[in-house]
């Protein structure tokens, strides 16, 4: 009986501590089923492994399999390239379909989630599936084609920090080709454990790396051309001295150009009657090159693993005379990534980069000469052969002179242009700017199973230097002024007035040193622990970073320690929540500190029962985010809390005549309670798919509020705190300023085969808001606020079209902008105080300087066997600029006249003017911020344009060549807009620019 009972407990003892081992489990059942793909295909290979990773079945070619377990048996489905999926026996079926979607293993903050894991506010783009299609040679090129809410900044926040494998670089000191992902961190949670420096957003950019296979080398080399898109329009010498000559009668003066001086300038011999046209083919070629090759290694063991790429690149740019023949740049870098495995629980990381670019220049500013110096000013060459060759005088000139161009000609000017860039061009020497970057990371990372199953931790450290200069030759060349005269119908020099000597003390001179020290670091505890479908995550870290820059006192800085916790059940139900204590010494010490939390919660509608049996939907999932983070990036400088006075030598009241007394002002007021700007936000994301991800969405709506930006608010104190003399301040700076933004954000991708050809459609939009909700500010007329407008709104003065006559003039309200004259801009007096003036600005429209209301993107791809056709386009509407912020359209006094005075008000002509008349004198009135000069910036480009071909496999079977791919690619193509012309122009600046390319890529 004893024996029977002492059973009895045993068995009871071995059900309680041991519940794996019940009677359910130890018969096994036979299962059967399929592993497929999101869209349907089979799986070849795919593993089945129990909890303790044995394999216990592989999928065949059509991706079915079969086995037995024992009923309630948890398993796991695991294949190359795609995500794990785990699922429980729970009866005898062969009916077992599982699909896996592809490994889109997502680095966000510290870590990698799935794609399919990600909270809103988070897009990323797989660089090389667009590179493999579009090729590239700038990181973040064409990313507003593929990441909804990306443009110039991240939902119209200004500028976002750049992570280079989680460390601060610029995006530029990365290329395409070397890129393995990029993430675009742009929700508060999203961002929260990188600090304050990041609350305008992050874009983190992750590098390739070896993985363990056979070595692997991929070639790629490319050649290309830019083609000028449009040349600034400038009057010639006639047409000019035509012009001016009206300007002057405009202003009451007689006319400085007679016929005969104007007639000449068009007609009559260019060298004694100059006439330069700065973009013409005497200067400029019709295109510049450009080559890059790169070569990429990779391969590695489970013991190292490594990856190694080397680029160089070589373009040179239009001028096409004297040493600007030699212009050109070159960059050369070298980059490798080593992983390997110490023991078997600790894994080291080792990265580098070495950046060598060199820019060959001359001592001219060529571009910015063109679009200020009047085409009649001088004779830019001078012909010898034109000078009498009986002045002894000239001819010992010549013979001495150092700069005899071509054999030919002598470098032309005069007293007011005595260096000119032509002349700099071809005598005045030569410059060199040079940058190295060396860029040095290291990381480990360690399993600590040992102390904590699902414990590991993470450390990186990264130093980067940075440094710049210029070397140059700087010669000094003689300018000659000729004198001419007309003999027997031929102009001939009857000699010539040197200006300057010819001088070389071949001396190099060391020129615009720029140094630059970063400092990266951050380590972190990452714990996961699964409990049947609930998974729980944890992460305690430490971030920050340190950059020292040449001439600048203080370093930048960046610290904060940060808590993640995360819990999602069955990929169904999340909830992620991000603290991060920030630090900065911007603020006093009692301010220097504070929390910034958020949080997200998901939800995968499709996984619902009341969703789960509908056939076309693939995926829902719904999140949600809250948080305020604190951001110390609207504090300009350090020590803003603090009274400053300046000491001041200078001329005050005196006790005695003639001394001179120094001074001591006060500049500014104390305020210790000076804090964080805070980013308070809510965001909602929306994430589908439909009919075997055939039709994918990913969106996000967003409302943030930046609260308490930094200002001197001068409206909320007494006027006596400001005093002009002597000159005095006791305005602090207080947080005070707020700006809210609401906004859409999305991605539509469409997929679908037809027939043997592969369609693939993305669509991207960001459409939002921004206001300035909180301003100090004291006006007498409503329509002034800027409080409640966009914040970059243009504010100017109505136009009411010109000036008819005199009488208009008197009989309209009194211009505080000087003297009008018939022809000058007529203003609206919105206040009816009968003045012009500032107090009559009112609203325009919107800037866009941080992006149009809606900026978007269209990428589309053709595959059709061995051939691939792939394009991009971006596009934005809702936002406006001033053309007389451009000295293109800002003419007055002795400036160089662009084509658009060409229909310039005149008696005769102004029922049909477009231009105010032209002056001689400043015009302070017609330039002024106005919808005169308001144009849309709506505008539609074509981007890039790719045709490939891969030839194919069974060609290159008998060859030592896996993978070879031929293509021709165009960027910047064209530009739809209704100001075209304007937007395609550059003014003092080299001119914008179509791209055409030729390129290879082999793989062996």
């Amino acid at each position: 009986m004893r024996y029977i009972q002492l059973r009895i407990v045993l068995c009871f003892l071995i059900i309680a501590f041991f519940p794996k081992i019940s009677l359910a489990q130890v018969s096994n059942v036979e299962v059967n089923g399929i592993v497929k793909t999101a869209e349907g295909k089979p799986i070849d290979g795919a593993s089945l492994v129990d909890e303790k990773d044995n394999i216990l079945s592989t999928t065949d070619p059509s991706g079915k399999f079969s086995m037995n377990v024992p009923m309630g048996a948890k398993l796991s489905v695991v294949a190359k390239g795609f995500g794990t999926k785990s699922f429980s026996v729970n009866s005898n079926s062969s009916d077992y379909s599982i699909s896996l979607l592809k490994d889109n293993a997502v680095q966000v903050a510290f870590k990698k989630v799935q794609e399919r894991d990600l909270s809103s506010g988070i897009s990323f783009v797989n660089v090389q599936d667009i590179l493999n299609k579009g090729y590239s040679t700038y990181s973040l090129d064409g990313m507003q084609s593929l990441v909804g809410g990306f443009n110039y900044n991240i939902w119209g926040q200004g500028g976002y920090l750049v992570l280079v494998d989680g460390f601060l670089r610029e995006p530029g000191s990365i290329l395409p080709v070397e890129i393995d992902q990029i993430t675009f961190l742009k929700g508060a949670n999203a961002v929260a454990l990188y600090g304050s420096r990041a609350a305008q957003g992050v874009v983190y950019i992750t590098s390739k790396r070896g993985s363990v296979q056979k070595q692997q080398i991929s070639v790629r080399a490319n050649a290309g051309i830019d083609v000028p898109k449009r040349f600034a329009k400038y009057l010639g010498s006639a047409e000019y001295m035509t012009y001016y000559n009206q300007a002057l009668v405009n202003d009451g003066l007689a006319p400085l150009y007679n016929d005969e001086t104007i007639y000449n300038h068009a007609f009559g011999n260019e060298f004694r009657y100059p006439n330069v046209d700065y973009y013409s083919s005497k200067y400029l070629k019709n295109f510049s090159n450009r080559y890059d090759a790169n070569i990429e290694i990779k391969g590695g063991s489970p013991v190292a693993q490594y990856y190694t790429v080397v680029n160089f690149s070589n373009n040179n740019d239009l001028l096409n005379f004297g040493e600007a023949k030699n212009n050109q740049t070159t960059r050369f870098n070298v980059r490798g990534n080593v992983d390997v495995a110490i023991n078997d629980f600790i894994t080291a990381k080792l990265g580098v980069n070495a950046i060598y670019s060199n820019s060959r220049g001359v001592n001219a500013d060529y571009w910015g000469g063109a679009a200020t110096l009047r085409p009649f000013r001088y004779t830019p060459l001078i012909p010898i052969d034109l000078i009498e060759a009986s002045d002894a005088a000239t001819q010992l000139q010549i013979k001495n002179s150092k700069n005899v161009i071509d054999g030919m000609y002598l470098l032309g000017g005069n007293q007011l242009e005595t260096t000119n860039p032509i002349g700099s061009i071809y005598a005045g020497g030569s410059s060199n700017f040079v940058s190295r970057q060396f860029q040095f990371n290291t990381g480990i990372d360690a399993n600590l199973n040992s102390l904590l199953k699902g414990l590991t931790s993470h450390t990186n450290f990264g130093i980067d230097y940075d440094t710049q200069y210029t070397t140059s030759y700087n010669d000094t060349y003689a300018v000659y002024q000729p004198t001419w005269n007309t003999f027997a119908g031929f102009d001939q020099i009857t000699s010539l007035s040197k200006i300057n000597d010819d001088a070389s003390n071949g001396r190099q001179n060391v020129g615009n040193s720029f140094y630059r020290q970063t400092l990266t670091f951050s380590t972190n505890l990452d714990y996961k622990k699964q409990v049947d479908k609930n998974n729980f995550g944890a992460m305690f870290l430490v971030n920050g970073y340190q950059r020292s820059t040449s001439a600048v006192y203080h370093k930048e800085s960046n610290a904060n320690l940060g808590l993640n916790l995360s819990y999602n059940y069955d990929s169904r139900y999340y909830v992620d929540f991000n603290e991060a204590l920030v630090h900065s010494a911007r603020f006093a010490k009692s301010k220097r500190m504070m929390s910034s939390p958020t949080l997200s919660l998901g939800w995968r509608l499709s996984e619902e029962n009341f969703l789960k049996n509908w056939k076309s939907l693939d995926n829902l999932k719904i999140t949600v985010s809250a948080g305020i983070l604190h951001t110390d990036i609207s504090a300009s400088n350090y020590y803003l809390y603090e009274t400053v006075y300046s000491q001041t030598d200078g001329q005050w009241f005196s006790w005695r005549d003639g001394a001179l007394e120094r001074s001591t002002d006060i500049r500014r007021g104390e305020n210790l309670d000076l804090t964080f700007a805070q980013r308070r936000e809510i965001n909602a994301g929306l994430e589908a798919s439909f009919f075997n991800r055939m039709i994918t969405f990913n969106g996000s709506f967003y409302a943030n509020r930046m609260k308490g930006n930094i200002t001197q608010a001068n409206a909320l104190y007494p006027n006596y705190f400001v005093t002009g003399f002597p000159n005095s301040s006791l305005l602090p700076y207080i947080n005070f300023n707020n700006d809210d933004r609401i906004g859409l954000d999305f991605n539509i991708n469409f997929n679908k085969k037809v027939g043997t050809v592969d369609l693939s459609l993305g669509v991207t939009g960001n459409y939002y808001n921004s206001t300035a909700s909180q301003r100090a500010e004291i006006l007498e007329d409503d329509y002034q606020y800027r409080e409640g407008k966009p914040l970059d709104a243009i504010f100017g003065l109505k136009n009411l079209g010109f000036y008819t006559d005199q009488a208009d003039i008197t009989n309209s309200p009194t211009s505080a902008f000087g003297t009008v004259k018939p022809g000058d801009i007529k203003y609206q007096d919105q206040n009816g105080d009968g003045v012009i003036n500032q107090q009559d600005e009112v609203y325009l429209g919107k800037a866009g300087f941080n992006g149009s209301p809606f900026f978007g993107g269209i990428n589309f791809t053709v595959k059709w066997k061995n051939f691939t056709l792939f394009a991009m386009a971006t596009g934005q509407v809702g936002a406006y600029a001033l053309k007389n912020q451009s000295a293109y359209y800002n003419i007055d006094g002795i400036d160089k006249y662009s084509v658009n005075v060409r229909n310039s008000w005149t008696v005769e002509n102004q029922a049909t003017a477009t231009f105010p008349r032209l002056t001689t004198l400043t015009s302070d009135n017609n330039y002024r911020n106005s919808d005169f000069w308001l144009y849309s910036t709506n505008r539609f480009d074509l981007s890039r344009v790719q045709f490939t071909y891969d030839f194919p496999k069974r060609i290159l079977q008998s060859s030592f060549v896996n993978e070879l791919s031929a293509y021709i690619n165009g960027a910047n193509l064209l530009t739809i807009s209704q100001e075209r012309e304007l937007m395609e122009l550059n003014i003092g600046g080299a001119p914008q620019t179509r791209f055409f390319n030729l390129g290879l890529k082999a793989s062996f």
